[in-house]
């Protein structure tokens, strides 16, 4: 009579369990951390284009904000009797137009941020079907 073949693979030692699992466990977060680095070096690339609008910007508004103070000396002189009213009317203008310029540059800055969120959402995604995958793994071995 000949020996039917075994079915079943042979079994593995505990050690060999073990050290599968730490080499797949090794892997699987290698390959979640190396998604998060893309991700977030994606979402750094954002940022990285729209720190530039929004550093003129805000440097725009100081400067604006210097010329608003220079232009109400001129309009205390001028109430006081001082011939400043054109230096008045002029810092006044130019204030005004840096802070269009700086306020427009803050807004389109903070706009291009908005646009992009900066939570790895993909990474986070996949994790989150990795945990729901574990849980029915689990379920189905019990």
């Amino acid at each position: 009579m000949a020996s039917r073949p075994n079915m079943y693979p042979p079994e593995k030692s505990l050690a060999q369990v073990l050290n599968e699992f730490k080499e797949e466990l090794k892997e699987f977060a290698a390959t979640r951390l190396a998604m998060l680095r893309a991700e977030m070096r994606g979402k750094m690339a954002a940022v990285s284009a729209a720190l530039p609008a929004i550093v003129g910007g805000a440097v725009l508004v100081l400067i604006a904000l210097a010329f608003l103070c220079v232009a109400l000396v001129a309009v205390v002189a001028m109430a006081l009797g001082g011939g400043a009213g054109a230096w008045a009317a002029g810092f006044a203008i130019v204030s005004g137009t840096f802070w269009l310029i700086g306020g427009l540059a803050v807004f389109f800055g903070i706009r291009k941020l908005n646009a992009r969120s900066l939570k790895p959402e993909r990474t986070l995604r996949v994790l989150k079907q990795d945990q729901i995958w574990l849980q029915n793994e689990t379920r189905n071995r019990k």
